[in-house]
Protein backbone atom coordinates (compact mmCIF):
# COMPACT_ATOMS: atom_id res chain seq x y z
CA UNK A 1 0.00 0.00 0.00
CA UNK A 2 1.29 3.48 -0.92
CA UNK A 3 1.72 5.64 2.22
CA UNK A 4 -0.77 8.51 2.39
CA UNK A 5 1.91 11.23 2.13
CA UNK A 6 3.38 9.59 -0.96
CA UNK A 7 -0.09 9.17 -2.42
CA UNK A 8 -0.79 12.88 -1.89
CA UNK A 9 2.43 13.84 -3.66
CA UNK A 10 1.82 11.53 -6.61
CA UNK A 11 -1.81 12.56 -7.02
CA UNK A 12 -0.90 16.26 -7.17
CA UNK A 13 1.43 15.35 -10.03
CA UNK A 14 -1.34 13.40 -11.80
CA UNK A 15 0.66 10.15 -11.52
CA UNK A 16 -1.90 7.94 -9.77
CA UNK A 17 -5.61 7.25 -10.03
CA UNK A 18 -7.87 7.89 -7.09
CA UNK A 19 -8.32 4.95 -4.76
CA UNK A 20 -11.96 3.86 -5.10
CA UNK A 21 -13.37 1.97 -2.12
CA UNK A 22 -16.87 0.54 -1.98
CA UNK A 23 -18.74 1.21 1.25
CA UNK A 24 -22.14 0.20 2.53
CA UNK A 25 -24.36 3.32 2.21
CA UNK A 26 -26.08 2.61 5.53
CA UNK A 27 -23.32 0.97 7.59
CA UNK A 28 -19.90 2.06 6.25
CA UNK A 29 -16.82 0.14 7.37
CA UNK A 30 -15.10 2.13 10.13
CA UNK A 31 -11.58 1.24 8.92
CA UNK A 32 -12.38 2.64 5.48
CA UNK A 33 -13.82 5.83 6.97
CA UNK A 34 -10.75 6.24 9.19
CA UNK A 35 -8.49 5.89 6.13
CA UNK A 36 -10.49 8.57 4.31
CA UNK A 37 -10.36 10.83 7.37
CA UNK A 38 -6.58 10.45 7.49
CA UNK A 39 -6.36 11.52 3.85
CA UNK A 40 -8.28 14.69 4.79
CA UNK A 41 -6.06 15.32 7.83
CA UNK A 42 -3.02 15.06 5.54
CA UNK A 43 -4.39 17.73 3.22
CA UNK A 44 -5.80 15.34 0.63
CA UNK A 45 -9.13 15.30 -1.19
CA UNK A 46 -11.81 12.65 -0.72
CA UNK A 47 -14.98 12.31 -2.79
CA UNK A 48 -17.88 11.01 -0.74
CA UNK A 49 -21.63 10.49 -1.17
CA UNK A 50 -24.29 12.73 0.30
CA UNK A 51 -28.03 12.30 -0.07
CA UNK A 52 -27.95 14.79 -2.95
CA UNK A 53 -24.79 14.30 -5.06
CA UNK A 54 -21.17 13.23 -4.45
CA UNK A 55 -19.07 15.90 -2.76
CA UNK A 56 -15.35 16.63 -3.10
CA UNK A 57 -14.15 17.02 0.47
CA UNK A 58 -11.24 18.91 1.99
CA UNK A 59 -10.41 20.03 5.52
CA UNK A 60 -12.35 23.30 5.74
CA UNK A 61 -9.62 24.86 7.90
CA UNK A 62 -6.75 23.90 5.58
CA UNK A 63 -6.57 26.73 3.06
CA UNK A 64 -4.07 24.86 0.88
CA UNK A 65 -6.34 21.81 0.63
CA UNK A 66 -9.34 24.03 -0.14
CA UNK A 67 -7.35 25.76 -2.86
CA UNK A 68 -6.73 22.34 -4.43
CA UNK A 69 -10.48 21.78 -4.58
CA UNK A 70 -10.82 24.89 -6.73
CA UNK A 71 -7.84 23.85 -8.86
CA UNK A 72 -8.85 20.26 -9.62
CA UNK A 73 -12.45 21.26 -10.33
CA UNK A 74 -11.30 24.28 -12.41
CA UNK A 75 -13.78 26.24 -10.32
CA UNK A 76 -13.85 30.06 -10.35
CA UNK A 77 -12.42 31.36 -7.05
CA UNK A 78 -15.48 33.56 -6.39
CA UNK A 79 -17.84 30.55 -6.42
CA UNK A 80 -18.22 29.65 -2.70
CA UNK A 81 -18.01 26.13 -1.31
CA UNK A 82 -20.49 24.54 1.07
CA UNK A 83 -19.14 23.49 4.45
CA UNK A 84 -20.50 20.20 5.81
CA UNK A 85 -20.93 19.62 9.54
CA UNK A 86 -22.25 16.69 11.55
CA UNK A 87 -23.92 18.60 14.39
CA UNK A 88 -25.15 21.96 15.60
CA UNK A 89 -22.15 22.07 17.94
CA UNK A 90 -19.85 21.86 14.93
CA UNK A 91 -21.82 24.66 13.25
CA UNK A 92 -20.41 27.09 15.84
CA UNK A 93 -16.91 26.43 14.47
CA UNK A 94 -17.74 27.84 11.03
CA UNK A 95 -20.62 30.28 11.60
CA UNK A 96 -20.97 33.14 14.06
CA UNK A 97 -23.99 35.05 15.31
CA UNK A 98 -26.43 32.17 14.81
CA UNK A 99 -29.79 33.39 16.16
CA UNK A 100 -31.78 31.08 18.48
CA UNK A 101 -34.68 30.82 16.00
CA UNK A 102 -32.26 29.58 13.32
CA UNK A 103 -30.95 26.90 15.69
CA UNK A 104 -34.53 25.78 16.32
CA UNK A 105 -35.14 25.51 12.58
CA UNK A 106 -31.95 23.55 11.98
CA UNK A 107 -32.84 21.13 14.77
CA UNK A 108 -35.83 20.23 12.60
CA UNK A 109 -34.28 20.42 9.13
CA UNK A 110 -30.86 18.83 9.76
CA UNK A 111 -29.49 16.45 8.75
CA UNK A 112 -31.02 17.12 5.36
CA UNK A 113 -30.70 18.79 1.96
CA UNK A 114 -30.88 22.34 3.33
CA UNK A 115 -27.89 24.70 3.10
CA UNK A 116 -28.10 28.01 4.96
CA UNK A 117 -26.12 31.21 4.52
CA UNK A 118 -24.85 32.64 7.82
CA UNK A 119 -22.02 34.88 9.01
CA UNK A 120 -18.63 33.22 8.58
CA UNK A 121 -16.64 32.50 11.72
CA UNK A 122 -13.48 34.66 11.38
CA UNK A 123 -11.06 31.73 11.73
CA UNK A 124 -12.58 29.87 8.77
CA UNK A 125 -10.34 30.60 5.76
CA UNK A 126 -11.97 33.21 3.48
CA UNK A 127 -11.15 31.10 0.40
CA UNK A 128 -13.92 28.69 1.46
CA UNK A 129 -16.51 31.43 0.96
CA UNK A 130 -15.02 33.08 -2.11
CA UNK A 131 -13.70 35.91 0.06
CA UNK A 132 -17.10 36.81 1.53
CA UNK A 133 -17.89 37.26 5.22
CA UNK A 134 -20.66 34.68 4.92
CA UNK A 135 -20.59 30.88 4.84
CA UNK A 136 -22.82 28.27 3.23
CA UNK A 137 -23.23 25.33 5.60
CA UNK A 138 -25.28 22.17 5.92
CA UNK A 139 -25.45 18.77 7.62
CA UNK A 140 -25.87 15.97 5.04
CA UNK A 141 -28.44 13.20 5.55
CA UNK A 142 -26.22 10.33 4.43
CA UNK A 143 -24.64 7.84 6.87
CA UNK A 144 -21.33 7.78 4.99
CA UNK A 145 -21.02 11.56 4.90
CA UNK A 146 -21.96 11.99 8.55
CA UNK A 147 -19.60 9.23 9.67
CA UNK A 148 -16.72 10.74 7.69
CA UNK A 149 -17.26 14.18 9.26
CA UNK A 150 -17.51 12.68 12.75
CA UNK A 151 -14.37 10.53 12.39
CA UNK A 152 -12.43 13.36 10.75
CA UNK A 153 -13.46 15.49 13.69
CA UNK A 154 -14.19 18.75 11.95
CA UNK A 155 -16.04 20.57 9.17
CA UNK A 156 -15.45 19.46 5.58
CA UNK A 157 -15.63 21.92 2.67
CA UNK A 158 -17.20 20.07 -0.25
CA UNK A 159 -18.65 21.22 -3.56
CA UNK A 160 -19.92 18.63 -6.02
CA UNK A 161 -17.17 16.21 -7.12
CA UNK A 162 -17.12 17.04 -10.82
CA UNK A 163 -15.36 19.38 -13.21
CA UNK A 164 -17.00 22.80 -12.99
CA UNK A 165 -19.80 23.21 -15.48
CA UNK A 166 -20.32 19.47 -15.98
CA UNK A 167 -23.36 17.49 -14.78
CA UNK A 168 -23.04 16.82 -11.07
CA UNK A 169 -22.00 13.29 -9.99
CA UNK A 170 -24.67 10.98 -8.59
CA UNK A 171 -22.49 7.86 -8.89
CA UNK A 172 -18.86 7.18 -8.02
CA UNK A 173 -18.04 6.45 -11.66
CA UNK A 174 -19.05 10.03 -12.53
CA UNK A 175 -16.43 11.28 -10.07
CA UNK A 176 -13.76 9.03 -11.55
CA UNK A 177 -14.64 10.18 -15.09
CA UNK A 178 -14.03 13.82 -14.18
CA UNK A 179 -11.48 13.80 -11.35
CA UNK A 180 -9.97 10.32 -11.13
CA UNK A 181 -6.47 11.53 -11.97
CA UNK A 182 -6.53 14.49 -9.59
CA UNK A 183 -7.74 13.33 -6.17
CA UNK A 184 -6.70 10.74 -3.61
CA UNK A 185 -9.81 8.75 -2.72
CA UNK A 186 -13.43 8.05 -3.66
CA UNK A 187 -15.91 6.44 -1.27
CA UNK A 188 -18.31 4.51 -3.50
CA UNK A 189 -21.68 4.01 -1.81
CA UNK A 190 -23.66 3.58 -5.01
CA UNK A 191 -26.20 6.01 -6.42
CA UNK A 192 -27.16 9.02 -4.31
CA UNK A 193 -30.66 9.24 -2.91
CA UNK A 194 -32.01 12.52 -4.35
CA UNK A 195 -29.89 13.40 -7.37
CA UNK A 196 -29.91 17.23 -7.26
CA UNK A 197 -27.94 19.50 -4.94
CA UNK A 198 -29.26 20.90 -1.68
CA UNK A 199 -31.60 23.86 -1.40
CA UNK A 200 -29.64 26.99 -0.41
CA UNK A 201 -31.44 29.61 1.69
CA UNK A 202 -30.05 33.01 2.69
CA UNK A 203 -30.93 33.61 6.35
CA UNK A 204 -29.30 37.04 6.46
CA UNK A 205 -32.04 38.68 4.38
CA UNK A 206 -35.12 40.30 5.98
CA UNK A 207 -36.96 37.06 5.19
CA UNK A 208 -35.59 33.68 4.06
CA UNK A 209 -34.53 33.85 0.41
CA UNK A 210 -33.84 30.89 -1.87
CA UNK A 211 -30.49 31.22 -3.62
CA UNK A 212 -30.50 27.75 -5.20
CA UNK A 213 -33.52 25.45 -5.44
CA UNK A 214 -33.13 21.84 -4.39
CA UNK A 215 -35.05 18.91 -2.94
CA UNK A 216 -36.85 21.22 -0.48
CA UNK A 217 -39.09 23.44 -2.59
CA UNK A 218 -40.73 26.72 -1.53
CA UNK A 219 -43.78 24.82 -0.33
CA UNK A 220 -41.73 22.74 2.13
CA UNK A 221 -39.61 25.71 3.20
CA UNK A 222 -42.67 27.73 4.24
CA UNK A 223 -43.60 24.89 6.59
CA UNK A 224 -40.06 24.70 7.99
CA UNK A 225 -39.52 28.44 8.48
CA UNK A 226 -43.09 29.38 9.31
CA UNK A 227 -42.95 32.44 7.04
CA UNK A 228 -43.09 33.14 3.32
CA UNK A 229 -39.85 32.44 1.46
CA UNK A 230 -38.60 34.77 -1.26
CA UNK A 231 -38.01 33.13 -4.67
CA UNK A 232 -35.81 35.43 -6.82
CA UNK A 233 -35.98 35.24 -10.60
CA UNK A 234 -32.58 33.53 -10.91
CA UNK A 235 -33.98 30.52 -9.03
CA UNK A 236 -35.97 29.71 -12.17
CA UNK A 237 -32.65 29.09 -13.93
CA UNK A 238 -31.68 32.55 -15.15
CA UNK A 239 -28.09 33.36 -14.22
CA UNK A 240 -27.65 36.16 -11.71
CA UNK A 241 -25.54 39.22 -12.53
CA UNK A 242 -24.14 39.49 -8.99
CA UNK A 243 -20.39 40.12 -8.85
CA UNK A 244 -19.76 37.95 -5.79
CA UNK A 245 -22.40 35.24 -5.36
CA UNK A 246 -22.96 34.07 -1.74
CA UNK A 247 -24.04 30.63 -2.94
CA UNK A 248 -22.94 28.06 -5.51
CA UNK A 249 -25.12 27.85 -8.61
CA UNK A 250 -25.94 31.55 -8.97
CA UNK A 251 -23.45 33.09 -11.38
CA UNK A 252 -21.98 30.43 -13.66
CA UNK A 253 -23.34 27.97 -16.18
CA UNK A 254 -23.56 24.53 -14.61
CA UNK A 255 -24.61 20.94 -15.20
CA UNK A 256 -24.01 21.07 -18.97
CA UNK A 257 -23.27 18.04 -21.16
CA UNK A 258 -20.64 18.46 -23.86
CA UNK A 259 -23.24 17.96 -26.58
CA UNK A 260 -25.85 20.50 -27.57
CA UNK A 261 -28.94 20.38 -25.36
CA UNK A 262 -32.22 21.97 -26.40
CA UNK A 263 -34.80 22.45 -23.65
CA UNK A 264 -38.37 22.53 -24.98
CA UNK A 265 -40.61 24.35 -22.49
CA UNK A 266 -44.38 23.98 -22.22
CA UNK A 267 -45.19 27.68 -22.39
CA UNK A 268 -48.86 28.28 -23.09
CA UNK A 269 -49.40 25.00 -24.96
CA UNK A 270 -51.73 22.23 -23.90
CA UNK A 271 -50.45 18.66 -23.59
CA UNK A 272 -51.36 17.63 -27.15
CA UNK A 273 -49.86 20.73 -28.77
CA UNK A 274 -46.73 20.29 -26.68
CA UNK A 275 -46.19 16.74 -27.99
CA UNK A 276 -46.66 18.02 -31.55
CA UNK A 277 -44.10 20.77 -30.87
CA UNK A 278 -41.62 18.22 -29.48
CA UNK A 279 -42.09 16.00 -32.53
CA UNK A 280 -41.54 18.92 -34.94
CA UNK A 281 -38.40 19.90 -33.04
CA UNK A 282 -37.05 16.35 -33.24
CA UNK A 283 -37.88 16.10 -36.96
CA UNK A 284 -35.91 19.30 -37.58
CA UNK A 285 -32.84 17.57 -36.11
CA UNK A 286 -33.20 14.04 -37.52
CA UNK A 287 -30.10 14.48 -39.68
CA UNK A 288 -28.10 15.18 -36.50
CA UNK A 289 -29.06 11.99 -34.68
CA UNK A 290 -31.21 13.45 -31.91
CA UNK A 291 -31.91 11.98 -28.49
CA UNK A 292 -35.08 12.74 -26.57
CA UNK A 293 -34.60 13.09 -22.80
CA UNK A 294 -38.09 12.80 -21.40
CA UNK A 295 -40.54 11.06 -19.12
CA UNK A 296 -41.65 7.57 -20.08
CA UNK A 297 -45.14 8.94 -20.77
CA UNK A 298 -43.86 11.52 -23.25
CA UNK A 299 -41.55 8.98 -24.88
CA UNK A 300 -44.54 6.64 -25.38
CA UNK A 301 -46.42 9.36 -27.32
CA UNK A 302 -43.41 10.53 -29.35
CA UNK A 303 -42.55 6.95 -30.36
CA UNK A 304 -45.97 6.74 -31.98
CA UNK A 305 -44.85 9.45 -34.41
CA UNK A 306 -41.12 8.83 -34.85
CA UNK A 307 -40.51 5.21 -33.85
CA UNK A 308 -36.84 4.30 -33.76
CA UNK A 309 -35.66 7.35 -35.72
CA UNK A 310 -34.83 8.91 -32.34
CA UNK A 311 -32.70 7.73 -29.40
CA UNK A 312 -34.70 7.76 -26.17
CA UNK A 313 -33.27 8.47 -22.71
CA UNK A 314 -35.88 7.95 -20.02
CA UNK A 315 -35.78 10.35 -17.07
CA UNK A 316 -38.57 8.63 -15.15
CA UNK A 317 -42.31 9.09 -14.75
CA UNK A 318 -44.04 12.46 -14.81
CA UNK A 319 -46.03 11.24 -11.82
CA UNK A 320 -42.81 10.90 -9.77
CA UNK A 321 -40.72 14.05 -10.12
CA UNK A 322 -38.28 12.71 -7.49
CA UNK A 323 -37.44 9.89 -9.90
CA UNK A 324 -36.81 12.45 -12.64
CA UNK A 325 -34.52 14.44 -10.34
CA UNK A 326 -32.59 11.32 -9.31
CA UNK A 327 -31.96 10.34 -12.94
CA UNK A 328 -31.32 13.81 -14.36
CA UNK A 329 -27.54 14.17 -14.18
CA UNK A 330 -26.84 10.55 -15.12
CA UNK A 331 -29.07 11.02 -18.18
CA UNK A 332 -27.10 14.10 -19.25
CA UNK A 333 -23.92 12.04 -19.00
CA UNK A 334 -25.57 9.24 -21.02
CA UNK A 335 -26.22 11.78 -23.74
CA UNK A 336 -22.50 12.53 -23.97
CA UNK A 337 -21.53 8.86 -24.07
CA UNK A 338 -23.86 7.89 -26.93
CA UNK A 339 -21.85 7.98 -30.17
CA UNK A 340 -25.02 7.86 -32.32
CA UNK A 341 -26.28 11.14 -30.89
CA UNK A 342 -25.11 14.70 -31.55
CA UNK A 343 -27.93 16.71 -29.96
CA UNK A 344 -30.24 16.19 -27.02
CA UNK A 345 -33.79 17.52 -26.86
CA UNK A 346 -35.33 17.59 -23.40
CA UNK A 347 -38.89 18.11 -22.21
CA UNK A 348 -39.79 20.42 -19.33
CA UNK A 349 -41.47 19.69 -15.99
CA UNK A 350 -43.81 21.45 -13.61
CA UNK A 351 -41.97 23.85 -11.29
CA UNK A 352 -43.35 22.60 -7.99
CA UNK A 353 -41.37 21.05 -5.14
CA UNK A 354 -38.20 19.46 -6.45
CA UNK A 355 -39.47 20.21 -9.97
CA UNK A 356 -38.26 23.78 -9.46
CA UNK A 357 -34.73 22.41 -8.97
CA UNK A 358 -35.06 20.14 -12.03
CA UNK A 359 -35.99 23.10 -14.24
CA UNK A 360 -33.25 25.26 -12.69
CA UNK A 361 -30.66 22.64 -13.61
CA UNK A 362 -32.06 22.09 -17.12
CA UNK A 363 -32.17 25.79 -17.96
CA UNK A 364 -28.57 26.20 -16.85
CA UNK A 365 -27.48 23.09 -18.76
CA UNK A 366 -29.30 23.97 -21.98
CA UNK A 367 -27.53 25.38 -25.01
CA UNK A 368 -30.86 26.59 -26.39
CA UNK A 369 -34.40 27.03 -25.04
CA UNK A 370 -37.58 26.74 -27.13
CA UNK A 371 -40.98 27.70 -25.74
CA UNK A 372 -44.21 26.17 -27.08
CA UNK A 373 -47.08 28.55 -27.80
Amino acid sequence: MIPIKALLHLSTLGMVRAKVVKVDPLAPDEDVIEEAAEVLRSGGLVAFPTETVYGLGADAFNARAVRRVFEVKRRPPDNPLIVHVSSLNMLSRVASEVPPHVLRILQIAWPGPLTVILRRYPELPPIVSGGLDTVAVRSPAHPVALKLIEVFGGPIAAPSANLSGRPSPTRAEHVVEDLGDAIEMVLDAGETFLGVESTVVDLLSPKPRILRPGPLGPEELVKIFGVDVEVPEHVRGILSDVDRPPSPGMKYRHYAPNKKLILVELGSCGAGDYIDFLVRTLKAHLSNGPALLASKETIYHVKGFLGDAVTYITLGSRSNIYEVAKNLFNSLRELDKNDRVSVGICESFEEKGIGLAVMNRLRKAATERLVCG
